[in-house]
């Protein structure tokens, strides 16, 4: 079975090797990039199953350079995980709302970025289903691994078509953050509550076009509930 392969866009030599030096033992294959362009260039020949991005970079910063990333229709599924040195609350939501799927705080620990790289990849796979899940107008293809709501196409990143996923086939119950976290994130103690909430920001943003976000309810005090009644 192959190994997945990853790219590490980050302009300091030191750390972009260590990465991947931490990336190798645990199994995966990978390869460098020292700013956007050349991240472009590694994409383009060889799509990487998941990609490790540093904020700060030269040019084009990591985090603009992960929003023409969700943008593109080629490159629109490929899971992020942000690699840098902001800590604060208010940039790791800055990083999701980006488009990132994850999100690390130098300095880390290998084990630490394994666990999150293994996490993130596993969140982010093809759902084994061949069911077709339709409320209302809303439909989702797991198969397919396509969003359409009244036949028109909807784009959405790899966490949050996972998410919709658990809402569309778990519906009029109330989870709270922690729960959504256990059964769409799975078991992963680096996860805060505070990024399912950036999550379904992004998801109900994206559903807000055809007024269908209001099916993604908050239950004050409780968590969210996915519903078509009122």
């Amino acid at each position: 079975m192959a190994s997945n392969y990853l790219l590490v866009v980050e302009d300091e030599t030191a750390i972009r090797d260590m990465v991947g030096f931490t990336l190798e033992r645990a199994g995966f294959a990978w390869a460098g990039a020292v700013d956007t362009a050349e991240a472009n260039a590694q994409i383009a020949s060889h799509p990487p199953d998941l990609i490790i991005l540093d904020w700060m970079l030269p040019g084009i910063s990591g985090i603009d350079f992960a929003k023409r990333i969700r943008r593109s229709e080629t490159t629109k599924e490929i899971p992020i995980i942000m690699l840098t040195a902001r800590g604060e609350e208010e940039d790791r939501i800055n990083g999701l709302d980006a488009g990132a799927d994850d999100y690390i705080s130098k300095p880390f620990s290998p084990k630490e970025l394994i666990a999150r790289v293994r996490a993130v990849l596993r969140r982010t796979s093809p759902i084994e289903s061949d069911k077709v899940h339709q409320i209302r107008g809303l439909r989702l293809d797991a198969s397919s691994h396509r969003i359409t709501i009244e036949g028109q196409s909807l784009d959405v990143g790899p966490t949050e078509f996972r998410l919709l996923h658990f809402f569309m086939t778990h519906p009029e119950r109330v989870y709270s953050r922690g729960q959504l976290l256990d059964n769409v994130w799975g078991d992963n103690v680096y996860i805060e509550d505070r990024t399912v909430d950036v999550h379904i920001r992004r998801l109900r943003k994206v559903l807000a076009d055809y007024r269908y976000d209001k099916l993604i309810q908050t239950v004050r005090g409780s968590g969210y509930r996915f519903s078509a009644q009122e």
